[in-house]
Order: C-alpha cells, then structure tokens, then sequence
C-alpha cells in the first residue's frame, strides 16, 4: 500500500505544481477557464500559492512529517470540491475533467497517506 501512496502523492504533486506554474505563467488556458468561470485574474496568484502550499506539504509528508502531509491533503481536497463546485455553478463542464481529476488525486493522497500512517 505504501507504494500505491508514493505514486499517487508524487503525481499529485507534480499536478500541482504544474497548476500552480501555469497560474503564475498566467497561461492563455489559464486566462480563458477563469474568465469563463467568472474568476477574476488578479486571484491568480493567491490560488497558486494554494496549491503550492498543498504540493509542498505533500512532500513535507513524504520526508516524514506526516501530520502536515495529511493536512494538505485535506487542503487540495477542499480547495478542488471548491474548483468542482465552482465549474457545476458557473456550468462549465467541457473542462470538468481537470478539476474532477485534481480532486480523484487529492482524495487518493488524503486516503492512503491516512491509510499508511
């Protein structure tokens, strides 16, 4: 199991700081998914940051700080059901697959870190 948990949490970290590198980068998909959802541009950097934070954590918890591994965890777990609702509200789901799929890894981090802990 805990090879299942290296996998999952390495992936979502590189996820996410690939995320949080195109928020920076103020992406043109990036520009174009936020203005569809409503969302302004001047809370890119604050929405990068988070999930920096939830990636740095994960490795935080990878090198044996688990209580802050499972933290942000629960973190991209509620920062992604946020992302879900917010595509469901704004009735975006021709992309709802990136934060559906953000969130399955989120989850899966938060389980088999608790799971292996």
């Amino acid at each position: 199991m805990y090879g299942a948990y290296l996998a999952v949490t390495f992936m979502t970290i590189a996820a996410n700081v690939w995320a949080a590198a195109a928020d920076v980068a103020r992406a043109r998909f990036v520009l174009a998914n936020s203005s569809e959802l409503g969302i302004a541009s001047s809370w890119l950097p604050l929405l990068a940051a988070l999930k920096a934070a939830g990636a740095a954590g994960l490795v935080l918890g990878l090198l044996g700080v688990r209580f802050l591994g499972l933290a942000a965890a629960a973190g991209l777990v509620a920062y992604f059901a946020g992302a879900v609702v917010v595509h469901v509200r704004a009735r975006v789901f021709h992309n709802f697959a990136y934060p559906a799929g953000f969130l399955a890894l989120a989850v899966g981090s938060l389980a088999l870190g608790a799971a292996t802990a």
